[in-house]
């Protein structure tokens, strides 16, 4: 597929892109690439890069800014229509399906990744897109999320970091004192799509999935549980209400939770550097003292899954079918490697590095990533803000990165799964104690065997 797999190993060692495409680099073509970041400041990043990529490649490439909302009706309209752009930058949930039907390049897609290698990427990104023995579409950026707590008091009272269900239910029962303080702020509002994701976070740290291979699978009652008497334990330490992601992080923001569930689009806010998000611990909206306090855990624990797992989001760069394959691949590689820290810095603090650097400097991506500025109103890099320890624990937690369906390949069972609410229906029926826990394992079990 890729004839010059040489020319991506020199690519992969800081080689002039001036090789690109060998003897092919005097006939410039174009590519079109679709991008869901279409944000002004975003897209310009994007556009800066395709014009350095031009300058040491002749190549030109137009970037196209797609809604997310959209982009799959597009994808699917374009591949009838035999008019795929070259390349796509895509959510996870399209990664396989795309591949099934025939929209990606799987094989060019895998060589780049073999050819940048791929010991280089993080583990979990590239399990989420296996397909048949190749990989769907190169793993580009990423994020999981994260139990966020006050390590000054963890420390303070002899705790250990939250990443077990004991060793939360330990601090529940050392720090809940309310109002003063509150142990955890969980997610408990039904028809948010937070309490979906934080539930399918606590789901997967305990090994409970809905899916298996065949579609629906049966939960298992003993770890769901664990899972539903936990959640339990973490809502009744939470204050009363209707509560998703704006409390959690109000609450946290003012010094009176001990641990929340939220995404590292929160670093930025957390740390003072956008006003309209400001920490209200003390008097200064600037303060870096939360900051300060702050631990973070990626990989989490239950009962029944010693090995815990992490939640993780990742975008993709998919080669289409329809693409002129060289001059996509040398620009996903010039993407994913000399132009590696322009894609990041789109919005460092929620795309994390998925290739922590080459096979020559191991760390080299991980390490300028914590470099890249952060903020909106006011800017500073990542290792001024945070720990190293605390940034490599962020980074880390894509080698475990997880999602209900991506392994037996029922993502899209999955995801209607998680649309359909049933199950933060019926986890807050049983947190209300409306039902007990077997009823709430058998009401889950009907309902969801119903989605199809």
């Amino acid at each position: 597929m890729y004839a010059t797999k040489g020319l991506i190993a020199r690519l992969a060692t800081g080689t002039a892109l001036s090789l690109v495409l060998g003897a092919s680099a005097a006939m410039a073509e174009d590519i079109r690439f679709w991008t869901t970041e279409e944000q002004p400041e975003r897209l310009a990043k994007q556009q800066e890069m395709a014009a350095q990529f031009e300058k040491a490649t002749g190549n030109s490439v137009e970037v196209i800014p797609v809604s997310e909302t959209e982009l799959g009706t597009r994808t699917t309209a374009a591949f009838a229509a035999g008019d795929l752009p070259d390349v796509i930058y895509h959510p996870l949930q399209y990664a396989l399906p795309w591949a099934e039907a025939g929209i990606l390049d799987t094989e060019a897609a895998t060589d780049v990744v073999d050819g940048l290698g791929r010991d280089t990427f993080a583990s979990g990104p590239l399990s989420m897109a296996a397909y048949d023995g190749d990989i769907a579409s190169v793993p580009v950026d990423g994020w999981t999320q994260m139990i966020v707590y006050r390590a000054d008091l963890f420390a303070e009272k002899g705790l250990e970091p939250p990443n077990t269900f004991a060793n939360v239910q330990a601090a529940l029962e050392a720090l809940h004192n309310p109002p003063e303080m509150y142990g955890f702020v969980a997610a408990t509002k039904v028809d948010e799509n937070f309490m979906s994701q934080v539930l399918e976070h606590v789901f997967l740290a305990n090994g409970v999935s809905p899916v298996g291979d065949d579609g629906f699978k049966e939960l298992d009652a003993a770890a769901t549980t664990e899972v539903l008497d936990f959640y339990k334990a973490i809502a009744k330490a939470s204050p009363p209400g209707e509560l998703f992601w704006k409390q959690s992080r109000e609450i946290y923001f003012a010094g009176d939770a001990a641990m929340i569930i939220w995404s590292p689009f929160i670093l930025d806010e957390l740390a003072g550097l956008r006003d309209s998000a400001a920490p209200t611990i003390n008097d200064d909206p600037t303060t870096k003292e939360l900051a300060a306090k702050t631990g973070i855990v990626t990989n989490f624990a239950g009962p029944s899954n010693p090995d815990g797992a992490a939640w993780g989001d990742v975008r993709y760069f998919g080669i289409t079918n329809d693409a002129d394959t060289e001059v996509a691949q040398a620009f996903v590689e010039f993407s994913m490697n000399d132009g590696y820290m322009q894609t990041l810095s789109i919005a460092a603090e929620g795309k994390f590095p998925v290739r922590t650097g080459t096979a020559d400097e191991p760390g080299k991506f991980s390490a300028a990533w914590s470099e890249i500025p952060v903020g909106v109103d006011r800017k500073a890099p990542m290792k001024d803000l945070y720990a190293a320890e605390m940034l490599d624990e962020i980074v880390g937690g894509l080698k475990v990165a997880q999602r209900w369906g991506v392994e037996e390949g029922q993502l899209s069972l999955a995801s209607k799964m998680i649309n359909s609410q049933a199950i933060n229906r019926i986890v807050r029926q049983y947190i209300d104690e409306e039902i007990d826990a077997a009823a709430a394992v058998a009401a889950m079990n009907s309902e969801l065997s119903s989605i199809n």
